[in-house]
């Protein structure tokens, strides 16, 4: 049973804290399984996938079905013999490196249609839930402890208020969650996709789980990013592991205003009879960014009640298909970001479970210097101080308008538009600036007859 682990208790006082410590000198990392009882599948299990496979492929060697479903050859070899023998596999032929090639017998189409009819999923084997469930606790973040200087490198080409890290540091380390709260376009979303730079980089995730015998993906590529397995996982060859799992970035799970309480269980699909994780499980050992918190399609509360008990916990309830509740990690940090004061949203009790709140405030007008600075250096055009005191000077400080850390990039990205459609070479000039000024602001305020004319003076002509 997972419970709540207490911050300040030694590792080996922690649940799951002694595993972590005994992993933590080579990482975790998923053994091959060496037989069909070490997979922790059974045999009705690998022999549904095998069939519903060669159902949609037709004909493939051993070793093909065996790479399809992720499983070693070894292990699937007495498997491929006994359904040969009863008679719902038959030899096409011979393949290389003492191997066969297989297709289904007419009996055997039969019994894969219903295995298809039962499940449609086709891929690679599915890893138990209780396997998952101690990956987690060996990856948790809390299990990482995140240093100055790594906040430091995680934020290395981006500009900060260097007194922000004496916030988020100890943010970072609780794991307890946080608010991130100010005006639109200062960073919010940036400084959480980087705060999961501040943790070991890789985790291993399983494709998908079952329990209950209910299959479910868990890996998502529009939140989990695979890397390659290029490298020793301290002694053991970065290609022995358990082909069920793959090796992701960690994960910084995004949502914003699109957020339903649907996305929060796990989603059957009743005709393919596959299931999906929801989106706090795709977080763990990472980070969830609640992106325009306020602003979603349902009430700030409702949401939050959701979540008291698991940010209590740091467990989850969830519901399978067949009315099964399973109980699932909860071990992520999880960050809201809003444009309004965190007081207007929620109640003190909450409040209470989310125990730093960082305001991110406008830059101040050095920042916004060294902003643009290392936005024309990524831009690939020279830095002009003089262009931006003009900009300043004259769309600024006249019209009382505010400073936001998203200008500087979107602004240059208005430039570099005009520029490529008028074939200019991209440079900071004060006139490209007036010209673009009056499209981005909604109120810009700008007298038109100063703005850029249509033949700009003396431009630089690119080749």
């Amino acid at each position: 049973m997972l419970t709540h682990n207490e911050p300040n208790a030694p590792a080996s006082d922690q649940p799951g804290g002694l595993l972590a410590a005994l992993l933590s000198e080579e990482g975790f990392w998923p053994s091959p399984p060496r037989s069909i009882e070490e997979t922790g599948l059974s045999e009705a299990i690998i022999e549904s996938l095998i069939c519903k496979y060669l159902f949609v492929a037709g004909t493939c060697s051993g070793r093909s079905i065996a790479k399809q479903i992720c499983l070693p050859f070894g292990i699937l070899e007495e498997t491929l013999r006994t359904l040969r023998a009863r008679q719902v596999l038959c030899h096409t032929g011979s393949a290389p490196l003492n191997d066969y090639f297989y297709t289904l017998t007419d009996g055997g189409r039969e019994r894969a249609q219903k295995f298809v009819d039962a499940c449609a999923y086709v891929g690679p084997a599915p890893v138990p839930l209780d396997d998952y469930i101690v990956s987690v606790e060996a990856q948790t973040v809390r299990a990482e402890v995140a240093r100055r200087e790594q906040l430091e490198k995680a934020f290395s080409d981006i500009c900060i208020d260097p007194e922000l890290f004496g916030c988020l540091g100890p943010a970072v380390n609780s794991g307890a969650g946080m608010f991130l709260y100010g005006a639109p376009g200062n960073g919010k979303s940036t400084l959480a996709r980087r705060i999961t730079m501040c943790f070991g980089q890789r985790i291993w995730l399983p494709r998908t789980l079952i329990e209950d015998s209910q299959i479910i993906k868990l890996y998502d590529p529009a939140y989990h990013q695979a890397v390659e397995d290029d490298e020793p996982l301290g002694t053991i060859q970065a290609a022995d592991y358990d082909r069920r799992w793959i090796r992701i970035q960690r994960p910084t799970v995004i949502v914003g205003g699109e957020l339903t309480m649907s996305g929060l269980e796990i989603r059957h699909d009743p005709r393919s009879n596959v299931s999906e994780a929801p989106l706090q499980v795709k977080s763990n050992c990472g980070c969830l960014l609640i992106d325009d918190f306020g602003r979603q399609r349902i009430e700030p509360r409702e949401l939050l009640n959701r979540w008291i008990v698991p940010l209590e916990n740091r467990f989850d309830l969830l519901t399978l298909a067949t009315g099964k509740k399973i109980q699932v990690p909860f071990e992520q940090l999880i960050i809201f970001s809003t444009n309004l004061n965190p007081e207007d949203l929620v109640d003190e009790a909450f409040l209470r479970r989310i125990p730093y709140k960082i305001e991110i405030g406008d830059p101040t007008e050095e920042e916004f210097h060294e902003l643009f600075k290392l936005c024309a250096k990524n831009f690939g055009c020279e830095y002009r101080r003089e262009v931006v005191d003009h900009l300043l000077e004259k769309h600024y400080r006249p019209h009382g308008r505010r400073l936001r850390r998203c200008h500087p990039r979107d602004l240059l990205n208005q430039i570099r538009s005009y520029c490529a459609y008028h074939s200019y070479e991209l440079e900071m000039r004060p006139e490209y600036f007036d010209y673009v000024v009056r499209s981005y602001f909604t109120k810009a305020n700008v007298d038109v007859s100063a703005a850029l004319p249509a033949t700009p003076v003396a431009p630089t002509i690119a080749g």
